[in-house]
């Protein structure tokens, strides 16, 4: 197996769940939208102190590997906010250039204000997580990057912030090279 040495990998290989969020600029995006490209979605939350810069640190990095390559207009990055009342318009704004992230082929989606108050819950629940909040008021998540294929396949978690950022690259490459592989004709 390709990565039977990493042990943050976790193959899934089932349908991504939808997803239908805005941008800071009001956009409405559905993970549809992204069908011809590998995606590689993350949950955020801008002013989490701990895990959440770590992690968008690590998808910068994978982004920079990705993005010295052709596969650059092939792979999609997407962070979602957890905390839609706290992630204003403005702080989304801020949260690419703060942490280095191309917005080329990198997107940070919220809620639309009509969406129900549960929504990002109910989606990170779908995606394998649970979204509670602390006393302290801080929210914590599962520290995952979620990699989807062309086709809208979920296919693989990598898990927590110790997986060598080759790994995903490798992966992505591979799915990318799906992508540009031939069709033959009988």
């Amino acid at each position: 197996m390709l990565f039977e040495n990493e042990k943050y990998f976790q193959p899934v290989d089932k349908p991504a769940p939808e997803v239908m969020l805005r941008n800071a600029d009001g956009k409405v995006f559905r993970l549809a939208d992204f069908r011809s490209r590998v995606v590689v979605l993350h949950f955020i939350y801008a002013d989490c102190p701990d895990v959440c810069p770590l992690h968008a640190d690590q998808i910068t990095e994978m982004q920079a590997m990705v993005n010295r390559t052709p596969m650059k207009g092939m792979v999609q990055f997407i962070s979602i906010s957890t905390d839609p009342k706290h992630d204003t318009p403005e702080i989304l704004r801020g949260y690419g250039p703060a942490h280095g992230l191309d917005d080329a082929n990198w997107v940070l989606l919220t809620m639309t204000p009509d969406q129900p108050s549960d929504l990002t819950g109910k989606l990170v629940e779908r995606y394998g997580h649970k979204l509670t909040r602390a006393e302290n008021g801080q929210l914590t998540h599962g520290v995952v990057a979620h990699v989807i294929d062309k086709d809208g396949r979920w296919r693989v978690n990598f898990h927590g912030l110790e997986f060598a950022s080759v790994n995903p690259t490798l992966f992505i490459n591979a799915l990318t090279n799906e992508i540009q592989r031939p069709h033959h004709r009988k």
